[in-house]
């Protein structure tokens, strides 16, 4: 599939303000037509998009994430990295509710509706898999199976492809599927108390569709093209003085911001083409190392961020633009 480019596009959708924080000071000025945030008095971010707070989530969907959803139908990898702290709007962005699906149920709606129209071709077959795994003090957790209690370990199979040995793919046909393992894999997933968070995420997690596509119009020559497509929930980055994080805490926040440092540090290399073309450092930690076939070569890869307006959340905000 042609030559060896990374697109690397980012977002930033600044939610509505809480009831409670009107009477602060807003820190971000939003420039939608601009695509750009200014905060403060003189920090200015230009970014591929910007949505601010009357934004409907159909159209972050459509501006930012359905391009990747249509390249992963033609067979390309494709991820998608969300990121915000607590109470920034990242779960509604993603998860959505009943009556304004988030990006992954609008992304599931799109696949399993192309699947659905394709399958009138008679020579043409589908599958459309899902695993949900999550990367806690650096190590590989399958959030679908209850009975795996050992890390799991990423390697490269015969042909280069990344894979994680034993992780479970279930096999899915519609969005309400997906939400019943979704729902699963959320309840397995390792949460903890912070000052910031009572029910605060303490690891990556790492949601995958696989689509096989098998066509066979000519009897001795079936083609098989397979894709990967990856919705990210990063943790935030912490401070131990804002979090109160000690002992455990203190280790996961330690592992929680290793990969995101790591990760910058990997999409920084492939946005740089002199970069990219002598070492991209993806074994730096488990969250690169898993998604190196997705990130490198001719993939890509959305980063959606999400933040607030008040002024005492400038530092948060500040450091997350930065990322």
């Amino acid at each position: 599939m042609g030559d060896e480019t990374v697109s690397v596009k980012v977002a930033v959708r600044v939610r509505p303000l809480l009831s409670r924080e009107k009477l602060s000071k807003e820190c971000i000025r939003v420039f939608v037509n601009r695509n750009q945030l200014l905060l403060g008095k003189d920090q200015n971010f230009s970014f591929d998009h910007v949505f601010g707070e009357s934004t409907e989530q159909e159209e972050v969907y459509n501006e930012a994430v359905k391009v990747l959803v249509d390249s992963f139908k033609d067979g390309y990898n494709a991820t998608v990295f969300a990121y915000g702290q607590t109470g920034s709007g990242k779960t509604y962005t993603v998860d959505g509710d009943s009556t304004q699906p988030g990006v992954i149920a609008r992304a599931a709606g799109d696949l399993f509706n192309y699947v659905t129209n394709s399958e009138r071709d008679e020579y043409t077959t589908f599958e459309v898999r899902v695993s949900y795994l999550e990367i806690y003090l650096d190590e590989v957790k399958d959030l679908l199976n209850k009975s795996q209690q050992e890390p799991l370990n990423i390697r490269d199979d015969e042909k280069g492809h990344v894979i994680v040995q034993g992780l479970k793919e279930v096999a899915v046909s519609s969005v309400d599927e997906l939400r019943g393992l979704m729902r699963f894999g959320m309840a397995m997933r390792t949460t903890g108390a912070t000052l910031m968070n009572e029910h605060s995420s303490r690891s990556h997690a790492v949601l995958t569709f696989y689509l096989d596509k098998k066509s066979s119009k000519h009897a001795r020559n079936m083609e098989v093209t397979s894709s990967k497509f990856h919705f990210v929930d990063l943790a935030g980055s912490e401070r131990a003085n804002r979090t109160g994080n000690v002992g455990e805490r203190f280790k996961e926040s330690i592992h929680i911001n290793s990969g995101l440092l790591a990760l910058g540090n990997v999409i920084s290399a492939l946005s740089d083409p002199k970069r990219r073309s002598t070492h991209v450092p993806y074994r730096e930690s488990k969250i690169t190392r898993l998604l190196k076939d997705s990130l490198g070569g001719n993939r890509s890869v959305f980063v959606l961020m999400t933040g607030y307006l008040v002024i005492r959340l400038k530092n948060k905000t500040f450091s997350k633009l930065m990322f």
